[in-house]
């Protein structure tokens, strides 16, 4: 089986929905999608995924599964430096690193940082919902592994968001979410393609073999939007909206 979990296209998070470029991402990314013969598509309930996901689906005259805890990661931090709740990614690595416990997969969330707020509260939801999700299709978790009698190439196409994506990924290839979270960062639209690895009979693990990729875009020479990232270069502004960034056009581009 693959699972792949897309990021939605640029989104407007006033109106949570998807910008004139988002809206431009969704279709190369639909025409990506559609290429790929899929047994099930699931989206967040949430209207930039929804929105990103109607582009495929219209394409391929499917419908989705609209899976409640596939809404971007609700859990919340308390902010050392505030005191008030926030989403448990985007920290200084000053802040994050010299804390081994956040590298335990099994105790990350004891340390001081996430153990505040209701960060595990979610990550159990998130992880539950994972599971049920994947026992529809006959894998059941054991430990760190699954077991299934019939593992088939299926694909599962899952439409959510950063957080979220992040948490299935580490969840499924069990590693601690806060070093992810933290160090990397999927663009608008990107796909990050899951797969089984089956070495004993009916003994499943999940291997990623691409994160973040968003060759629909480069292939059209569609400029990568910056959403999400902090200034490469310091320019007195902490925010990752570049359209607040001094002397910076909007939209900007990497490629």
């Amino acid at each position: 089986m693959r699972i792949l979990i897309v990021r939605h296209a640029e989104p407007d998070y006033i109106h949570d929905s998807l910008t004139a470029k988002g809206r431009r991402e969704a279709e190369l990314l639909s025409r990506r999608l559609a290429a790929i013969p899929a047994k099930a598509y699931y989206v967040s309930p949430l209207g930039r995924a929804q929105e990103t996901a109607s582009y495929t689906l219209k394409k391929v005259n499917r419908q989705a599964v609209t899976l409640p805890w596939l809404a971007e990661f609700r859990g919340k931090t308390v902010d050392p430096d505030t005191g008030k709740p926030r989403i448990p990614w985007d920290y200084r690595a000053s802040v994050w690193t010299g804390r081994p416990l956040l590298l335990d997969r099994e105790r990350w969330m004891e340390d001081g940082l996430v153990s505040e707020g209701n960060t595990a509260e979610i990550w159990r939801e998130t992880a539950e919902g994972v599971d049920a999700l994947l026992a529809e299709h006959g894998y059941r978790r054991d430990g760190c592994v699954y077991r299934c009698d019939t593992n088939t190439d299926d694909t599962l196409v899952l439409f959510c968001h950063f957080g979220i994506g992040t948490a299935i990924l580490s969840y499924l290839t069990n590693m601690p979410p806060v070093p992810m979270w933290e160090s990397f960062l999927f663009l608008p639209s990107a796909v990050t393609t899951v797969i089984t690895q089956e070495r004993v009979k009916g003994e499943i693990e999940f291997r990623c073999v691409s994160a973040g990729d968003v060759s629909h875009l480069l292939a059209a020479d569609e400029p990568l939007s910056l959403a999400g990232l902090y200034p490469e270069t310091f320019n007195g502004v902490e925010s990752t909206d570049p359209g607040l960034w001094p002397d910076q056009p909007w939209p900007q581009a990497i490629r």
